[in-house]
């Protein structure tokens, strides 16, 4: 049975895409929405101000019920190990005269316009700290 939805008929078995990236920009909802500020999702008291579990329609990250990204835990878990080991282990560098670029192309998954390009150097004395 077909249904109206915001004053658009959505005919029946037909498939919707929210546009997420929409809902993220919106400036209903977010203060300066085409910023790139990483705080804006922290208390301050550094505690997480929003839950991306897919109960709040405002920041649907990773997506929402049945359809919800079944690696978030897995992923929670491993982007800090991963992260510290990365940061424990060189020195980040950008290349001479480059600056670090945030624009995004839009698209059904958000890119960045300019891929990040950083150099690691070895930071740690021993290069057999290095044999994984």
């Amino acid at each position: 049975m077909s249904c109206n939805v915001g004053g658009y008929t959505v005919p029946k078995g037909a498939n919707v895409f929210l546009n997420v990236w929409a809902i993220h920009r919106d400036p209903k909802y977010w203060e300066n929405p085409t910023e790139f500020d990483p705080n804006r999702f922290l208390n301050p008291d550094g505690t997480t101000k929003y839950d991306y579990s897919g109960n709040n329609t405002n920041f649907l990250a990773f997506g929402s019920g049945r359809r919800r990204c079944p690696g978030v835990p897995l992923g929670e878990k491993m982007l800090v190990y991963l992260l510290a080991s990365l940061l424990h282990s060189f020195d980040w560098t950008l290349p001479k005269d480059k600056e670090h670029e945030l624009s995004d192309k839009f698209g059904i998954v958000l890119k960045k316009r300019k891929p990040l390009m950083a150099i690691p150097s070895q930071r740690l004395p021993d290069k057999v700290l290095y044999n994984y």
